[in-house]
């Protein structure tokens, strides 16, 4: 008499996961959204429904455009709300491998922050949003030569 097969199990991920998908959204994506900026429906229509990443450094550059919106004499009320928000947003931030980081900057002439996007974009296979031409085509040709 021969054993019973094992058992076959599939362990899948929530629902909401794969209906999901990644998309890595820089900072002048997020800033118009949080600031309410003129180009804050685009942005919305582009994320919603989607899973958001970005490198670490996110955080550093939303207080920077805080910043930014304060010197120029922004209201106080609703940089503070942008702020708790952005605090409340459900965003994965990644760390970001440096050597990467530094050749995608010097093949593509970005910036290190910039190149930070394009090296996650690439890293997680996922699109990146943003309202930056440069970065957007560093990104869609980088993006070309992945297999």
């Amino acid at each position: 008499m021969s054993a019973a097969p094992a058992p076959f199990y599939v362990a899948e991920p929530p629902a909401a996961f794969s209906m999901r998908p990644p998309i890595v959204v820089d900072c002048s994506a997020l800033s118009a959204i949080l600031f309410d900026e003129p180009a804050r429906d685009e942005a919305l229509a582009r994320l919603i429904g989607r899973s958001l990443h970005a490198p670490q450094l996110l955080d550093h550059e939303i207080v920077s455009v805080a910043l930014k919106k304060r010197r120029k004499d922004g209201p106080v009320e609703a940089i503070a709300q942008a702020l708790r928000d952005y605090a409340n947003s459900d965003i994965d931030l990644h760390p970001v491998d440096p050597v990467a980081q530094y050749e995608l900057a010097t093949r593509y002439e970005l910036s290190a922050y910039d190149a930070a996007y394009l090296w996650l974009a690439a890293e997680l296979r996922a699109p990146l949003a943003t309202f930056d031409r440069r970065l957007a085509e560093a990104t869609q040709a980088h993006l070309g030569t992945l297999s």
